[in-house]
């Protein structure tokens, strides 16, 4: 009797060990990135779109060079076949009460449907609020979602290289995979097919096709980034947006539904051999200040004839080079310039300013000559300024513009935005139609 009762006691002493044993090692294992992922993971969502895709069926091959006259003329009804793709993407809750999720804008570019799925299995309908594809980013509002959980936006201005990172999303469609790395480089410049981004996180967190529009958190369990996955040469390099920068975007993304363009109030033209030598510059780069608007005299000091040789840090190569820069930045926006004058090398700090539609449209009649209306989703040519370049190219009024240096033109908002683009342009390839034929044009400035 007495040895059962030892039996059993030393049966339960063994047991109780072997729970607090299990428990230390359970303590032991829930390192910080464990409590971060299981904080924050709810949060993430698996992003499912479909678009739907045309595909032309041009009888006439190649003959008329162009399939976008080809269908103005001809129409595509009977031409064309449609299909469905469908990709994968994430997406991170950053407001439960309004039901808005961040995500990457070319994770929802052209979705016809957006399906946007849940940890715990719920899903939801995704609407677009507003979307920018200079900044990559877009916000979804879940409809007829209650009770979501959402994450906390902490500061990226803080960040230290080598700090620990968590990235969470749906890689290849296998839902909420995480990784994690180190901070490796801040204020990252990258330059894509899609453009010049600034300012990106690089880390060595594994993000792959379906990680995009996904968390990029610290430790402390801090959204700090949204990853992206847009530049496809990188191999075991991840880049993030800055969530202070992403901060900016979705106020604007939320009140206006796209961010507002802005500019310095400054024109210029190519720093060529001559104007190197006479400034004694290093490099034939930059960008040479021609003219400066009336609402941005005396801002900085800048004077015309100053070389523009760096844009918050990024050195400028040409003009162009510089309008991609500041597609970078937001309206208040302060911005750190290198100048290069005849009084030497210096930095001056100049705010953006509003480059507003109207203002756009007025230096277009000015400096291209051309002023455009909308009707019926085509943009026609309303005048022609005597004496301009679209006069001497022999533009007329009742002219369609079907394309502006590539770019489709639907709406006076589009051409608006293809000035702003292109304004500095010396050369702008213009698609017209006339009469029922369409031509390749160039605008000579």
């Amino acid at each position: 009797m007495k040895f059962s009762k030892l039996l059993a006691t030393l049966l339960f002493w063994a047991l109780m060990s072997a729970h607090f044993s299990l428990a230390a090692n359970k303590d032991v294992r829930m390192t910080p990135v464990v409590r971060t992922v299981q904080s924050i993971a709810p949060a993430v969502v698996n992003i499912h779109t479909a678009r739907i895709v045309e595909q032309e069926l041009n009888p006439f091959g190649s003959m008329f060079g162009d399939d976008e006259l080809f269908r103005h003329f001809f129409g595509s009804q009977d031409l064309t076949r449609k299909f469905e793709q469908r990709s994968l993407g994430s997406g991170v809750i950053i407001d439960g009460h309004k039901n808005l999720v961040l995500t990457n804008a070319h994770v929802i570019e052209g979705a016809s449907s957006i399906r946007v799925r849940l940890l715990d299995g719920r899903q939801f309908d995704g609407e677009l609020v507003g979307s920018d594809p200079d900044f990559d980013l877009a916000i979804l509002h879940l409809k007829d979602a209650k009770d979501l959980p959402q994450v906390f936006m902490g500061d990226s201005a803080d960040m230290m290289i080598g700090e620990t990172v968590i990235a969470i999303g749906n890689p290849f469609g296998f839902g909420n995979t995480v990784t994690t790395g180190v901070v490796s480089a801040l204020e990252r410049t990258i330059e894509t097919k899609q453009g010049t981004f600034t300012d990106f996180i690089q880390t060595d967190a594994a993000i792959n096709p379906g990680n995009s529009g996904g968390p990029l958190m610290n430790l402390a369990g801090e959204l700090v980034g949204i990853n992206t996955a847009i530049y496809a040469e990188a191999e075991g390099i991840g880049f993030a947006i800055p969530i202070n920068k992403a901060k900016r975007v979705v106020e604007e993304l939320v009140s206006f539904g796209r961010v507002q363009a802005v500019w310095l109030g400054l024109e210029g033209q190519d720093v060529d051999e001559r104007i190197a030598g006479y400034l004694g510059l290093d490099d034939v780069r930059g960008m040479v200040v021609t003219q400066i608007h009336e609402d941005a005299v005396g801002r900085g000091g800048i004077k015309p004839g100053d070389v523009i040789k760096a844009v918050g840090g990024v050195e400028v190569e040409d003009r162009n080079h510089y309008l991609r820069i500041l597609r970078n930045y937001t309206l208040g926006q302060t911005v750190q310039l290198d100048v290069v004058g005849q009084g030497g090398k210096r930095r001056v700090q100049v705010a953006m300013q509003s480059f507003t539609d109207d203002k756009a449209l007025d230096m277009a009649a000015r400096r291209w000559g051309i002023m455009v209306e909308s009707r019926g989703g085509e943009v026609f040519i309303a005048s022609v300024r005597q004496g301009s370049p679209a006069q001497q190219l022999g533009l007329k009024r009742g002219d369609i513009l079907v394309k502006v240096a590539g770019d489709a033109q639907t709406s006076v908002n589009d051409f608006s935005r293809a000035f702003k683009r292109y304004r500095m342009a010396n050369t702008v390839l213009l698609l017209v139609a006339r009469d029922g034929r369409g031509y390749h044009v160039r605008l000579r400035v």
